[in-house]
């Protein structure tokens, strides 16, 4: 089944993008929460005007997103989390990392965020995506004061 997404969906693409997926996951969960569209020949055809005037509008956010980013990787972000030895009591989280972004001036939702779950003191990298063609790579360290 064809469809049009009309906003990101993680692990199948971008909005306005023309997916293909199983009948059953476009006709029971896409179509029906309004996140994609039946990718007809008209609707495509829309979509590709749609895309052709918003081209130069497009380059703008890419250019803005890469500024954002050569910020970001100047920037050393240090997340204090109570440790015993090397090992925290609870985790790191995307939200940590947003946090520590917002302190330093950089208002990113956590949810663009890709680190996984940390649990231990030391030096890690996250996925930052600022756009659907630009994603910058995040060193961070954990430090643990003791509880």
């Amino acid at each position: 089944m064809e469809l049009i997404l009309k906003q990101d969906v993680q692990n199948v693409g971008f909005k306005d993008d023309i997916v293909t997926v199983k009948n059953g996951y476009g006709r029971n969960f896409l179509i029906p929460q309004g996140v994609a569209a039946l990718a007809t020949p008209s609707a495509k055809k829309v979509l590709a005007e749609n895309l052709k005037q918003r081209a130069h509008k497009e380059q703008k956010l890419v250019d803005d997103a890469n500024k954002l980013a050569e910020q970001l990787r100047a920037l050393e972000i240090k997340i204090t989390s109570k440790a015993g030895g090397d090992k925290l009591f609870g985790s790191v989280t995307n939200a940590n990392i947003a946090e520590a972004l917002q302190a330093a001036g950089h208002a990113i939702d956590r949810k663009f965020i890709t680190s996984g779950l940390i649990k231990r003191v030391g030096k890690y990298t996250a996925s930052i995506r600022l756009h659907r063609d630009v994603i910058v790579e995040l060193p961070y360290e954990i430090v643990g004061e003791k509880a």
